[in-house]
């Protein structure tokens, strides 16, 4: 397979929801107004198995009921949308992984704490981690989705219906079955959005400011994956010649929409709430954000020691590197505190060799090496 990395197909204004059951969604999702306690979360769907709707038991009770951290909302386009909803506990899986990736590295390294508000109370800090979990968690939602139309594991979805870059070479076709990322970023923003719109907060309080801050960040980490979103061409022709190729719109690969994110991590934007209910720059030297960028408007905790009330679970036992000075050196790690020094057996594969046709041998190599872990 083939990418054209600058032929990006022109995708139109960000959609919307449309349809019939759509607008009975949205028509749903503004009956309730209720707040909703944060202790559980739809990422709890990440840590439970859903079963496949062709897997139900006539008479067993109903599946939404059974799913927990759904908002009242959530719990309706559930019930709507059911084939979905395993789907969406896999983009919460890969939102998990490539969250513990990036901060692999770092004294908070997105642990998962329990299977219902899965990351723990930390996420009650409208930290700079907080807003990078909500991004790509969204993120996660958007390309799995998009994923399932273009394999058609949903009915009320199918390939991508983007239309033809306009750069494209005239004697390249424009089809094959693309990944629907427009389906995927609607969906995502009616399911994740529905807790945050469903709540009814004093203007300028707060709780409005975690709020705005939570849909702006759900709109960054979807529109990550609608930007990244590109053109990949197949070749056919006699031999290989590649006289015609057939195009189609592809997600880009997830670790790349981390990366992104993970920018925006970094140069996230400090936040506080007007009287006017709306977010504004702590800094007014700063450019305000875009769609595109994290917002945060509390401070981080410095996550060294574990504390119950923020939710850290300290650098304790975290492995760190001696000759670092990043984040993952000794020093920064352990906060000063100190680390010990261990040794440990490390198995590896060495000495491969390449056997016609067409296999690769390889010995297991053993090595003592040192490691270190902070007290």
């Amino acid at each position: 397979m083939q990418g054209a990395p600058s032929r990006r197909p022109a995708l139109r204004g960000l959609p919307t929801m449309t349809g019939p059951r759509l607008a009975l969604a949205a028509a749903l999702l503004c009956s309730c107004t209720s707040p909703v306690a944060d202790a559980n979360s739809w990422w709890s769907l990440a840590m439970n198995p859903i079963q496949r709707p062709e897997m139900y038991i006539i008479g067993a009770q109903p599946v939404c009921s059974q799913l927990p951290g759904l908002s009242p909302g959530q719990r309706k386009l559930c019930q709507l949308y059911q084939e979905h909803m395993v789907f969406i506990g896999e983009g919460a899986r890969s939102a998990i992984k490539e969250c513990q990736y990036q901060f692999r590295q770092r004294r908070w390294n997105c642990s998962t704490v329990d299977n219902t508000s899965v990351f723990g109370r930390v996420m009650k800090i409208g930290s700079r981690e907080t807003a990078f979990t909500y991004a790509v968690s969204a993120a996660g939602v958007v390309n799995a989705i998009s994923r399932a139309c273009r394999e058609g594991e949903l009915s009320s979805c199918g390939c991508s219906r983007t239309a033809r870059p306009k750069d494209l070479p005239r004697d390249w076709l424009w089809g094959g079955c693309g990944d629907n990322v427009e389906y995927g970023y609607r969906f995502a923003k009616e399911f994740v959005d529905a807790k945050e719109r469903e709540k009814n907060y004093v203007r300028g309080s707060e709780e409005q400011a975690r709020m705005l801050m939570n849909l702006q960040n759900n709109e960054a980490g979807r529109r990550a994956v609608y930007k990244l979103a590109d053109v990949a061409c197949k070749c056919h022709g006699v031999s290989g010649s590649c006289s015609l190729k057939t195009c189609w719109l592809q997600l880009a690969d997830f670790r790349k929409v981390g990366d992104l994110l993970k920018e925006k991590y970094d140069s996230a934007a400090a936040m506080r709430i007007s009287r006017k209910g709306k977010l504004e720059l702590v800094n007014n030297r700063f450019n305000m954000p875009t769609q595109e960028d994290l917002v945060y408007v509390d401070p981080s905790p410095d996550y060294c020691l574990r504390n119950e009330t923020t939710g850290s679970l300290g650098t304790q036992g975290r492995l760190c590197n001696k000759t670092s000075e990043g984040m993952d050196g000794c020093e920064l790690m352990c906060c000063g505190r100190g680390y010990d020094q261990f040794k440990s057996v490390q198995v590896e594969r060495c000495h491969c060799k390449f056997h016609w046709c067409c296999y690769v041998k390889c010995k297991k190599c053993t090595e003592i090496v040192d490691q270190y872990v902070c007290k």
